[in-house]
């Protein structure tokens, strides 16, 4: 297979078993170097970012996207626990490894981002890790003293799903207040939204209250490069500022014009030429 036609190719799919023994979904795509890519909260690699930058991707890269835990096609076990979404990472980063003889690279994005600190805190082999908007904010921006894991339970134990999404958008993380009404109206998106919303209070924990864990993330010794919107929020772009200080030799970037919601176009280059 050419580089040229990588991208063109369906993604081979496939499954590992995690360390409790669920079953992890993934898809490989293109050739290169391994690059694992891990999600924020409500996607899964079929609805959200990861498909788009894996095709950017595939001519530099084989890509492997993954359904984290409950979402998908993964499996799931009760109770959670952070540390199951590290072994999740382990296991896929392991097949990644096996596959191309070679290191890999790890992208994360938001809750997604988290997990990856996590795990490259916890030693798992990685070449080099790129994040962007890991989920914290700056002390004295948050009442920590709200308990939104309670709330967002509470939602999801009554069966209101859309409710639970609509919280978590809007409380949480600080959507606009119409944002849940707008995604109504799109069918497929709301559809795809709730039926993932179960999973929320996974992303919360990883979340830990929006707190930076100086103390673990700062024995991390991969080669780190941090990354944040020019849009974010003050909060946010001083937490990630603060992450990048806290990771030793870590560099930083801000992406011109991007939210949240960052661009593959934005932000592939970026991984493309840390990685290379």
């Amino acid at each position: 297979m050419t580089d040229e036609t990588a991208s063109t190719v369906a993604p081979a799919v496939g499954a590992v078993s995690s360390a409790d023994g669920t079953s992890i979904a993934y898809e490989r795509s293109g050739t290169g170097p391994a690059l694992v890519l891990v999600d924020g909260a409500l996607c899964t690699r079929a609805f959200g970012p990861a498909r788009p930058l894996a095709a950017l991707l595939a001519d530099r890269f084989t890509v492997y996207a993954y359904d984290r835990r409950g979402r998908g096609d993964s499996g799931d076990r009760q109770p959670y626990a952070v540390q199951h979404e590290v072994d999740d990472l382990r296991a896929v980063i392991a097949k990644a490894a096996v596959d191309t003889g070679r290191e890999v690279n790890v992208y994360g994005s938001s809750s997604g981002a988290g997990v990856a600190l996590e795990a490259a805190a916890a030693g798992i082999p990685m070449r080099r890790l790129v994040t962007y908007e890991a989920p914290y904010i700056a002390d004295g921006w948050k009442d920590t003293s709200v308990d939104h894991l309670a709330a967002v339970q509470a939602l999801l134990a009554q069966g209101k799903n859309g409710a639970a999404v609509g919280y978590f958008l809007t409380k949480m993380v600080g959507a606009p207040a119409f944002m849940p009404a707008m995604m109504r109206l799109m069918p497929k998106v709301w559809k795809q939204l709730t039926a993932v919303a179960p999973t929320l209070p996974n992303d919360i924990r990883v979340m830990d209250g929006f707190r930076l864990p100086t103390e673990r993330l700062a024995t991390i010794a991969v080669p780190t490069l941090v990354l944040v919107g020019s849009k974010a929020a003050a909060p946010m772009r001083e937490a990630q500022d603060a992450l990048a200080a806290t990771i030793p030799g870590a560099r930083s970037g801000v992406l011109a014009g991007q939210t949240h919601q960052v661009s593959e176009k934005a932000v592939g280059p970026e991984i493309a030429a840390f990685s290379a």
